[in-house]
């Protein structure tokens, strides 16, 4: 049996193009789960469904689920639901429940399997039932910029309640494939889809490369009888009782040793020997009493040049135990204001007396970059997540010039680390650990000699670049 990571090697291995498409399904294929009820369960939460609403829906999915019914009702119902409702309104909405719920439910080897794609050339496109709302902040982070969807009448920018054309479940998908690819020149026959419904048989058979991912019954019977490509994904690791029992190891273990370091320097007199011991103590204890484990290329790059501006991407609050267990010693951390009042980094922060920046505030942010020179030219590096913030997905946000200028300044090299899967064990939004391994890239040294202000846009764009490019295309371990 093929595997995702089979697929990917052979997308890579083929031709490149435009000619040619990959059509992907969106709920259980891209995302684990329905988006729809994201949706659902945000309105109901925030008790925006009557009464009547919630009745005409629970009929419609009994209906269509288990009773034979047309499955397309509940669609129609959700669509009503819309009437009176802007479409900012409804752009607004699906942005925030991408960020507080759908970016989670993305599947890692899917966006694999996209990235491939897009990288040989192809023309990548979500076709499903789901409206545009739905859809377009997931398809935008994956770069994905063609949606199939089912499209909702829009009158002086309100929602009529109608739909603006057929709900592409089933044939009515297949027939809106065939006429994007006539309408773009895609060679079906040497093109990928990829779905996991009954419903996408017609759709699936229209390209001549099918896959059927976490297949249903009937589309898993469909795909032997007709020798198509099955393949297993991994699902998105959810908060469970295992995973509350890691965090709650990992938050006495990290506190256990930070106090031990604590001591240690009280006992010896030597305040930076403390913290050094504690920091690892605690990196180290955390991560082995949660389960998680590390797998580092390029460990070198860690000690060939300190101190250093050590920049890393941000997906979660695990990111800073991994860099602390990679780091060990002299060192500190750039955070942003906030972030001084979070009660779980309390012992931490008081032993490694980070620096703290107020964005809102030039002046104050000015004088801490001036700290934090101070402080490499003594000896410590600096730890500094230039996105600013814990993306919602591992996709990167831009980079801020902080960090480059503070290399430039201090006269020390740049090291970047870049994190490929912390968000899949600890998303942005969770307050638990799941045990796992974390894959980690420390790249080489950047030297900053000759380096001027006028130099530091362009160089914060080409170490951004530095780590897609390792996130597209991981290296081999020496």
């Amino acid at each position: 049996m093929s595997t995702p990571e089979d697929v990917v090697e052979a997308v890579l291995a083929g031709p490149k193009g435009a000619d040619i498409g990959a059509f992907f399904d969106l709920d259980g294929t891209i995302v684990a789960g329905y988006t729809a009820t994201a949706f659902w369960n945000d309105r109901v939460r925030n008790r925006e469904v009557g009464l009547g609403e919630m009745a005409t829906t629970i009929v419609a999915a009994i209906d269509g689920a288990l009773l034979g019914g047309d499955p397309t009702k509940m669609g129609d119902v959700s669509v009503e639901s819309l009437r009176g409702h802007s479409e900012d309104e409804l752009v607004e909405f699906g942005e925030r429940l991408f960020v507080q719920k759908t970016a989670a439910t993305i599947r890692t080897q899917s966006r694999d399997l996209i990235r491939a794609h897009l990288r040989m050339g192809h023309t990548v496109v979500v076709a499903s039932a789901a409206t545009r709302f739905q859809i377009g902040p997931i398809a935008h982070d994956l770069g994905i910029t063609n949606i199939l969807c089912t499209e909702v009448e829009v009158e002086d920018g309100i929602f009529t309640g109608q739909l603006a054309g057929p709900m592409l479940w089933g044939e009515p998908k297949a027939r809106a494939v065939r006429k994007f690819a006539r309408d773009n020149g895609i060679d079906l026959p040497a093109s990928y889809a990829y779905a996991n419904g009954d419903e996408d048989i017609a759709f699936l058979s229209s390209v001549g490369q099918p896959h059927a991912l976490n297949p249903q019954r009937g589309l898993r019977e469909a795909a032997t009888q007709q020798k198509w490509t099955i393949l297993e994904m991994r699902e998105p690791k959810r908060a469970g009782l295992r995973a509350l029992a890691s965090t709650t190891a990992a938050m006495a273990g990290a506190g256990t040793g930070l106090g031990v370091g604590a001591a240690l320097g009280i006992l010896h007199g030597d305040k930076r020997f403390g913290v050094n011991t504690g920091l690892s103590l605690a990196a180290d204890t955390a991560l082995a009493v949660s389960g998680v484990r590390l797998n580092v290329i390029g460990e070198p790059n860690l000690w060939n040049a300190r101190p250093a501006i050590f920049i890393a991407n941000h997906q979660s609050s695990l990111d800073v135990l991994v860099v602390g267990s990679l780091l060990r010693r002299d060192y500190t951390m750039v955070g942003k204001k906030e972030a001084r009042y979070d009660p779980r980094a309390l012992l931490g922060g008081l032993l490694i007396d980070p620096v703290y920046i107020d964005r809102s505030n030039p002046e104050t942010a000015i004088d801490a970059l001036s700290q934090l020179r101070d402080r490499v030219q003594s000896g410590t590096s600096i730890v500094v997540f230039p996105e600013g913030t814990r993306a919602a997905t591992p996709e990167l946000g831009p980079f801020k010039k902080g960090a480059f200028h503070m290399a430039m300044q201090a006269g020390v090299p740049i090291v970047p680390i870049v994190l490929r899967n912390t968000g899949e064990l600890m998303w942005r939004r969770s307050k638990l650990v799941n045990p796992g391994v974390v894959d980690v890239c420390v790249l080489d040294p950047i030297p900053t000699d000759g380096w001027t202000p006028e130099d530091i846009t362009d160089v914060t764009e080409q170490v951004r670049q530095q780590f897609v490019d390792t996130l597209e295309e991981w290296p081999e371990e020496a």
